[in-house]
This record gives structure tokens, C-alpha cells and sequence, in this order.
């Protein structure tokens, strides 16, 4: 019988700025691009498929492109903590904002007609709507991140310092 061999894995080499050098070039692409295609998921999801989460996870996959290109760390600099708990909180409050804007002016809660009682065309129902998605938008935009951060910064990563709670931990 011949004896097992015990299989040691090698640390991975630090990266290099200049080892992935067409990933880079194409994220920095790419990243735009799925921003602006978000925007066009949000603006048209009155009149066909989209609307607030979809845009909302397009948006948070393009912040998680960057993350996976050029570092954890990095994307949290351009990106954050602090500004995904405001965000999230901006989110729910436009959200809920909207249905207590419908109380104050005399409707049900999210009854957008209150928005435009007069207009024939449904304008109040566009207006609403659209603020309704705003929130949707921004909440699972920051609540999406906010996971990745928590799994990207769990185990003591190699590109960064390990934060035991990476939403609460920036006081940025």
C-alpha cells in the first residue's frame, strides 16, 4: 500500500496591479454600462418588464463587479458602509413617505391619486408609482451590498482586514 500523501496548498502570491490588467479595463467598461442600464430597467418599468428591485440588483451587481476586479476594500472605499445604512434607510423612508404623503392628503395609504386628483390621465398614479419605486430601488441597492460586504469581509480575507460586523464597522 502506498502511504497518502499529505496535500499542502500554497498561499496565493499577492496580486500584482499589473496581472489583470484586461479585467480592469473591461470592468472599468462594463461597470457604466450596467449602471445606465438600471437606470433605463427603473425608468421603464412603467410601461413593460422592471421597476425598482430589478434596476436595484442591477445597480448593486455593478458595485459588485468592481468589488470582485479591483478588491473589497477598495469598492468600500468608493462605496461605504456608512452610505449603505443611509441609503437603506433613505430607501424605506421614501418608500414609506409616499403611502403617509397619500394620508396627509386626504386618500387611503398609496393611493397615488391623491398625488394629481384632478388629472384625467393618471398622473398622480404615475408620480406615486415612480416614488414607490425610488424607494424600492435604493433599499435593495444598499440592502443587496450590504450581504456582499457581510460575505466579503467574513473569514479574514486576503485582500483585506477582516471586519466581524462590515456595515457597522466603518464610521466613515
Amino acid at each position: 500500500m502506498k502511504p497518502q500523501s499529505k496535500t499542502r496548498f500554497k498561499p496565493m502570491p499577492e496580486r500584482s496591479e499589473n496581472q489583470h490588467v484586461i479585467l480592469r479595463v473591461v470592468a472599468k467598461l462594463l461597470i457604466p454600462l450596467i449602471a445606465v442600464y438600471g437606470l433605463y430597467v427603473h425608468f421603464h418599468g412603467d410601461y413593460g418588464p422592471g421597476g425598482g428591485f430589478q434596476a436595484g440588483v442591477i445597480f448593486a451587481s455593478s458595485i459588485i463587479l468592481y468589488a470582485l476586479i479591483f478588491g473589497l476594500d477598495e469598492a468600500k472605499r468608493v462605496v461605504p458602509p456608512s452610505w449603505i445604512r443611509i441609503i437603506m434607510s433613505l430607501g424605506v423612508l421614501v418608500f414609506g413617505g409616499t403611502g403617509v404623503a397619500t394620508w396627509l392628503l386626504g386618500g387611503e395609504y398609496l393611493n397615488y391619486t391623491m398625488f394629481a386628483p384632478d388629472s384625467t390621465h393618471a398622473a398622480g398614479q404615475h408620480w406615486g408609482i415612480f416614488a414607490v419605486e425610488i424607494g424600492v430601488l435604493l433599499t435593495v441597492t444598499s440592502v443587496i451590498l450590504a450581504i456582499f460586504y457581510a460575505f466579503g469581509s467574513r473569514g479574514g480575507s486576503r485582500r483585506g482586514s477582516h471586519s466581524p460586523n462590515p456595515v457597522d464597522g466603518d464610521k466613515s
